[in-house]
């Protein structure tokens, strides 16, 4: 999958898996995981970006003698999951239109 586009989706991940309620690093990974392939490496940037963009808020927890650092969804993280749906609206559109012409001209 291209570089920017991937970033992108990583982003809209992240926020859905927060849907459910607040989570940590490792965790957050793992889901995401489950339908693209993800490092740590790729995703403690984006992290970072989403909480300056303001789309996370995070806060730190002590767990098993560490401190842990918990993200939670924000209303502008639930605006961007909006906002991503409704232009995946108009993908799935266009997605249909290249398809109907490969068919049409294989």
């Amino acid at each position: 999958m291209d570089t920017q586009r991937k970033k992108g989706l990583l982003d809209i991940l992240v926020l859905s898996v927060l849907l459910s309620g607040p989570s940590y690093g490792y965790k957050i990974i793992q889901d995401i995981s489950e339908v693209m392939e993800v490092s740590e490496s790729t995703m403690y940037p984006i992290f970072k970006r989403l909480e300056s963009s303001g789309c996370v808020l995070t806060y730190s927890e002590e767990h098993n003698g560490r401190k842990r650092k918990y993200f939670s969804l924000t209303d502008t993280g639930r605006e961007k999951i909006d906002s991503f749906l409704s232009e995946w609206q108009e993908m799935m559109q266009i997605y249909d239109f290249i398809m109907q012409n490969r068919r049409q001209n294989p």
